[in-house]
This record gives structure tokens, C-alpha cells and sequence, in this order.
């Protein structure tokens, strides 16, 4: 009779920037993991210093070359045999905890999918939002380490796994939005940033997209994926969606437009 396989071991691995608020409960929620791993940009909250009093090994970087590089370099950094990622401000229910700890029981070995995807609640202005796209939220986030890999976008940056994706019960706890002052924030830096992904693949914005876009936005959320079935922060949500889309491609446009050389002024 052979030896009973070792169980499986667990990285979990988040990227941060000033987020001493969330990390706390992100990493407690984790904390039965074989390491915590946090690579930190320029955080002046105490975050590095929270992190490793909650046992983290805290890698910090002087440089931000997006989400999608950042989150590879903590993906790089991991050491278990499977790697959790999650963000800060993301914790796991006490269902998902126990889905993990059971994939945790095995060995891993080629009968076993490369990659789990787990089901994402989040909160939209202290409200849970569970329609207008927003819930179930499913993306992989558990990986076998050396069989995954971040795209390089600067915002919605993508896990892709060689080989098969199963699925987690459970619920991936996600306090996206606390205040309206974050979602205008967080619309502004993100239109940003997807809009310099999209005009590095060659596509082009312009006042015309850019309402079309919006209007879009607004119906498929809040209409076609229902999301007034969550009352007026349906609505509001919705709103959001069609700004974010909308300046997004009016950035794409007038970026270009800024870097043309400016025309002489009309004669007086």
C-alpha cells in the first residue's frame, strides 16, 4: 500500500496600494493559506506594515506598470502549489473557505483541473448588488502555480489557464464601491486606463462612439442584464456604467487629439 498523498499547499497573493482599510479582513479570511504574499506600490497608510504584522511577505515596488504586470509579479512570487489572487478589498465567505480547503486535501496531479473559478457578490454604495452584470461575477482566481498567467492590460486585466477550469461554491466577498466619491474616482482612473489599453490594439474613440458607447452601457446594464431589480442603486449603477464607457472613448479620442500640434489661433 503506497504513502497517502501530502496535501496541497496555498499561496495567496494580492497587490495593494494604500489599503490598510481592507486588507485586514482580506487576509484574515485567507488565514488558514501557507503564505500571504502582498506586493505593494507606494503605499503611505501603513500597509506594508499591517500586512506583515498579519504574516504577509511584503514585496514592494517602486514602480506601477498596471494591474496586469503587478499581478504577475505577485503571481511569480508564489510558492504554494496552488495560488489564490485576490484584491484587498475581496474576502472569502466561509463557503468558499471550505471549497478551498477541500481542493487543498489532494495533491494536485494531472486528474485535476489547472484552475477553479469562483462566483464574485460585490457592494455598490453599501448595497449588494445581484443583478445588472455584477452577480455571479465569475472569474478564475484559483490557479495551479505554473499553469496561469495575467495579461498585461493596465485595467481588466485577464487570468488565463492552460488547461481545464472547474467551479467553487461559495462566494467571493467584494466591498467594490463604499461612496459615490470612490465610483466617480475609481470611473476616472479606469476609463483611463482601458482606454490606452484599447488604443494599443489599434481601436479609435471619437465623440459619436463615445455616446453611442455610453447609451449602450446604460440599457445592457440596466435593462437587458436587469439591473433596476435592484432598486435605485440599480439605476445609479447604471449611470455609472454609461459615464465610465462614455469617457472612456471620449479619452480615446481626445488623447489622440492632444497630441496633435495645435493650429494657429483665428485671426482676431
Amino acid at each position: 500500500m503506497g504513502m497517502p498523498s501530502a496535501p496541497a499547499t496555498l499561496s495567496v497573493v494580492v497587490i495593494t496600494k494604500n489599503e490598510a482599510h481592507h486588507l485586514r479582513q482580506c487576509l484574515r479570511s485567507v488565514a488558514f493559506a501557507d503564505e500571504a504574499v502582498v506586493v505593494d506600490h507606494g503605499s503611505i497608510d501603513g500597509t506594508a506594515v499591517m500586512a506583515r504584522s498579519l504574516g504577509a511577505r511584503v514585496i514592494e515596488t517602486p514602480d506601477w506598470p498596471g494591474f496586469g504586470v503587478q499581478k504577475q509579479r505577485a503571481l511569480d512570487a508564489a510558492r504554494g502549489d496552488w495560488v489564490l489572487c485576490l484584491d484587498a478589498d475581496e474576502w472569502l465567505s466561509d463557503g468558499l473557505a471550505a471549497a478551498i480547503r477541500e481542493v487543498l486535501t489532494r495533491a494536485p496531479d494531472d486528474s485535476q483541473p489547472s484552475g477553479y473559478e469562483l462566483s464574485r457578490m460585490s457592494a455598490f454604495c453599501g448595497q449588494w448588488m445581484r443583478a445588472g452584470g455584477w452577480y455571479p461575477d465569475r472569474g478564475v482566481r484559483l490557479v495551479r502555480r505554473g499553469h496561469a498567467a495575467f495579461s498585461s492590460d493596465l485595467v481588466h486585466e485577464r487570468l488565463s489557464v492552460q488547461g481545464r477550469v472547474a467551479r467553487l461554491p461559495g462566494l467571493l466577498l467584494h466591498d467594490s464601491i463604499p461612496s459615490l466619491e470612490s465610483a466617480i474616482e475609481k470611473m476616472d482612473r479606469y476609463s483611463t486606463g482601458r482606454a490606452r489599453d484599447l488604443l494599443a490594439r489599434g481601436r479609435r474613440g471619437g465623440l459619436g462612439r463615445a455616446l453611442l458607447h455610453g447609451l449602450w452601457a446604460f440599457v445592457r446594464t440596466y435593462v437587458v442584464k436587469r439591473g433596476f431589480s435592484d432598486g435605485r442603486l440599480g439605476f445609479v449603477l447604471a449611470v455609472n456604467h454609461a459615464e465610465s464607457t462614455y469617457y472612456r472613448y471620449l479619452k480615446m479620442w481626445l488623447g489622440d487629439v492632444a497630441q496633435r500640434p495645435l493650429p494657429p489661433p483665428p485671426e482676431a
